[in-house]
């Protein structure tokens, strides 16, 4: 064990904060899947659990690898990146509205491994890493507009509008997070408003032409508009979901039925991935839910720290711009289960199954890990350092 601690790099709490989360999410996922089990008809409770250990155990074995890498080289490595993420998008969307039966054009099935892959999770990091190094690289030029709009919201805009028509939460979380980066960068006000205003155009114009067009591309709009007037209008038959997950919290009370014990995941969709937290409240009460909601923000206060102690502005950008949206994600998701906020479908980092929330939050942490353990680089070092990942290629063979 010792000698394993001595590969881990980075900070320590995070690692020891990421364990925990994970531990902690065996016993709800074990509940939740009997759902699967016993209603669905889809495999076993023990299956389930297993599949979850594996799926964490990858998640883990990635972040490692991730956490390897010296930071630099995301930047060229997101460059490198974005097209291939810009295609499968497409692809995705080619797809149409149902996969498998599901009502949502926004997965694609991994070859050999079979399990369902998120295509717009991946194209979202990658587009907050390019925000990243595009701050970086301007942090002491004056901005030109016209130049940004090539440079910075092309890109943006482009991975966005793919984004859209199948998730449009993770489309809102991501265009905060950019506006966020980008203040945050200096990029001047004026402009950040004026690009805010562009995107409440573009999701308006969107939404009518996919009204008045309902066949001419895939979209859940009339998902998204159900959802939000069952949320803002009282007078609304509550969705199944919410009402389900209402009850499940109001059960809960203070300490829980018990571990195991929760009788709404019998009746809850998505039970083991996004209601979770309604599940766990049910079965740990108001304390296991304060519980996880203190593991996210001192995950939150950490990933701050990693991102103050940074060296470069690079390094801060780069956690800030892949950390906060795990928080951000969490926070959504438990606001969704004691219905503060309209149903996203958006899981609860680490602790929810699913392979693609696991596996792209690990490689989130991994590069914020790869910051914590680099701390003592500056920025004259890094402006010296080539951030071409495929340099790594070149000084192996030349070594």
């Amino acid at each position: 064990m010792h000698n394993l601690f001595k590969h881990l790099q980075g900070d320590r709490v995070i690692w020891a904060l990421v364990a925990m989360l994970a531990i902690l999410s065996f016993m709800p996922v074990y509940s939740a899947s009997t759902n699967l089990v016993y209603v669905v008809g889809n495999g076993s409770t023990m299956g389930h659990l297993i599949k979850h250990a594996v799926l964490l155990l990858m998640g883990f074995a990635i972040m490692f690898a991730v956490h390897k890498i010296p930071y630099r080289f995301f930047s060229g490595g997101a460059v490198l990146l974005y097209p291939i993420v810009i295609v499968l998008l497409v692809y995705t969307l080619s797809l149409g509205n149902t996969i498998g039966g599901a009502n949502a054009s926004r997965w694609i099935r991994v070859p050999i491994v079979g399990v369902g892959f998120q295509t717009s999770t991946l194209a979202a990091l990658v587009l907050m890493v390019l925000v990243a190094r595009y701050i970086s690289r301007n942090k002491d030029k004056e901005i030109k507009f016209k130049e940004s709009l090539l440079q910075l919201w092309l890109p943006v805009g482009l991975t966005l509008v793919l984004i859209l028509p199948a998730n449009f939460s993770t489309t809102a979380i991501t265009f905060f997070m950019v506006l966020i980066l980008v203040f945050l960068g200096g990029y001047p006000i004026k402009y950040i408003l004026f690009i805010l205003g562009m995107g409440i155009v573009s999701l308006s114009l969107f939404v009518l032409t996919a009204k008045a067009f309902p066949d001419a591309m895939p979209n859940r709009v009339n998902t998204w508009q159900s959802r939000i007037e069952s949320f803002s209008n009282s007078s609304e038959t509550e969705g199944y979901q919410v009402e389900k997950a209402k009850i499940a919290i109001a059960i809960g009370g203070i300490t829980g039925r018990g571990p195991g014990k929760s009788v709404q995941k019998n009746f809850l969709p998505q039970s083991s991935s996004d209601f979770i937290y309604a599940i766990i409240i049910e079965e740990y009460g108001l304390i296991g839910g304060l519980a996880i909601l203190i593991f996210y923000f001192m995950l939150l206060m950490r990933i701050l720290i990693a991102a103050k102690k940074a060296g470069t502005v690079f390094g801060t950008m780069l956690v800030i711009s892949v950390g906060i949206p795990i928080i951000f994600q969490a926070m959504i998701n438990m606001a969704v289960a004691t219905n503060l906020l309209p149903v996203t479908g958006q899981t609860l980092p680490l602790i929810s199954s699913g392979g693609t929330s696991i596996w792209m939050t690990c490689f989130s942490l991994g590069i914020i890990l790869s910051v914590s353990s680099a701390n003592e680089i500056t920025e004259e070092q890094l402006e010296e350092e080539d951030e071409n990942p495929l340099s790594i290629l070149h000084e192996t063979i030349h070594d």
